[in-house]
């Protein structure tokens, strides 16, 4: 009986004691451009005002005008982001190795887009798009050095937007549209349980109720343990989208577009796979076992998270001018109203925060110009240059998306079989900055710090099938 009783006040002074253990599970920027291939070819320039086909309804519903028949689009797109570190001065976690460098935590993920255009009559238009507005996926082997940073990140989401134009007169066009948005979302990292065992030896020291002196054999036992933990949630919210489009002229039109917040109320869980113990010798077994149910039953239990997350509204403002017959030039600006996410928190259902990340990502600009070239009836030549602001700044980037300002350079092409059917191919190389990180996730002792750089690059190769009837 007394055993037990010691058990549970150890398990009471490790509660107390583990409020500087930080489980990390944190989000970044992860918007995407790839809406369409057709406008992968170009970087996206003159995205709200070239309404080049159905898709630029994603950009701009008032170009549904502009669809003097019915249309379908299908595009696909292969995206393999690369972003590797490049350690300088991390430092090891207590009781932990340092670990490697990670590899490369960039993979491949396959993207799709569907648009649908429907004329009504020479004033009315209606749409439907499908695609994925936002995406992420980094995986560092389970020994990197900033495994208590991250381990693996996935974002997936799914935006409907049903969306319609008005044509009130025959130079300026209208749009408007709603957006059914669904995310899904997964994080994990490791936790340092050895530093997790030594706080509660300490703390269960300074109640009494462990001689000082075991502390070192305990925390040499138990060194190079870890558990992981997982977080997953889901969620949909609606949004909203509104555009204009004037033509000067039949050569001429610019487009502006105002995407919305979206704000979503994720739910989800966390889970955790707490090491074994068998390695421990048997003379410090059982209090070794007291502290482990202490750290388990105070922070490392399963259960149900939530977190409240507000995507950014976008601006654009787009330029189109086809200079010649055969020659087309084209200009975007868009801005993202990124600083709506401050801060990243989950919390448990019993109001306790299981985790809070500051963020602090600022506004961005997006600048991009393009042209398109026809070499007759069936070939088209696409190509474009884009600068793309990084919202993260670097006093708070994290691995979870070690972002930079990006520059793109775009090519791509179109082939027209008749009237009806158009096959596009677009190709984009996407490379940054060296992006500089120093981070902990809140406790340099229990996580390491995490000091180096990151190499980014991305291509995107995309495919796209238009048939008009």
């Amino acid at each position: 009986m007394k055993a037990s009783v010691k058990k549970i006040a150890l398990a009471v002074a490790v509660s107390t004691g583990l409020s500087g253990m930080c489980v990390q599970a944190q989000a970044a920027a992860f918007a995407l451009q790839e809406q369409s291939a057709s406008g992968v070819g170009s970087a996206f320039a003159g995205g709200a005002a070239e309404g080049a086909d159905a898709s630029s309804m994603f950009y701009n519903p008032a170009t549904l005008s502009m669809r003097k028949s019915a249309q379908i689009v299908g595009a696909l797109h292969l995206a393999t982001p690369s972003m590797t570190f490049r350690n300088e001065q991390s430092q090891p976690a207590l009781s932990q190795p340092l670990g490697n460098e990670g590899g490369d935590a960039g993979y491949g993920n396959f993207l799709g887009n569907f648009y649908l255009a429907l004329p009504i009559n020479d004033r009315w238009a209606v749409g439907l798009g499908v695609g994925a507005p936002y995406g992420l996926a980094t995986d560092y082997n389970n020994t990197w050095m900033g495994r208590y940073q991250a381990l693996k990140s996935e974002v997936q989401t799914i935006n409907v937007n049903p969306a319609v134009s008005f044509k009130p007169t025959d130079k300026l066009s209208l749009g408007l549209g709603v957006n059914w948005q669904y995310v899904h979302a997964a994080f994990s990292s490791a936790v340092n349980y050895s530093a997790a065992l030594g706080s509660a030896a300490q703390n269960a020291a300074g109640a009494g109720l462990l001689p000082p002196e075991m502390i070192p054999a305990i925390m040499g036992a138990t060194g190079g343990l870890d558990s992981v933990s997982n977080v997953k949630g889901h969620n949909n919210a609606w949004g909203w989208n509104v555009g204009a489009l004037y033509e000067f002229d039949s050569a001429t039109r610019v487009g502006v577009a105002y995407r919305s917040k979206i704000k979503h109320k994720i739910d989800g869980t966390v889970t955790f796979d707490n090491p074994s113990l068998d390695g421990v010798p048997a003379a410090l077994a059982p209090i070794v076992g007291s502290l482990a149910n202490g750290v388990n039953g105070a922070a490392l239990y399963n259960g149900k998270v939530h977190s409240d997350i507000t995507l950014p509204q976008t601006a654009n403002v787009s330029f189109f001018r086809q200079v010649t017959p055969k020659l087309d030039l084209m200009a975007d600006i868009q801005w993202t109203g990124w600083s709506s996410l401050k801060e990243l928190t989950f919390t448990r259902t019993n109001g306790s925060v299981l985790q809070s990340t500051p963020e602090w990502f600022k506004n961005t600009w997006r600048f991009s110009v393009g042209g398109n070239y026809r070499f007759d009836d069936h070939w088209l030549l696409r190509a474009g240059a884009a600068f793309d602001q990084s919202p993260v700044q670097d006093a708070y980037r994290t691995p979870r998306l070690p972002d930079a300002d990006r520059y793109w350079l775009s090519i791509g092409g179109q082939y027209a079989f008749n009237k009806q059917m158009k096959l596009d191919v677009g190709f984009a190389y996407l490379f940054a900055k060296n992006a500089p990180i120093h981070e902990n996730a809140g406790n340099a002792l229990a996580n390491g710090t995490l000091d180096g750089h990151f190499d980014d690059y991305a291509t995107v190769a995309s495919m796209q099938f238009t048939y008009t009837f």
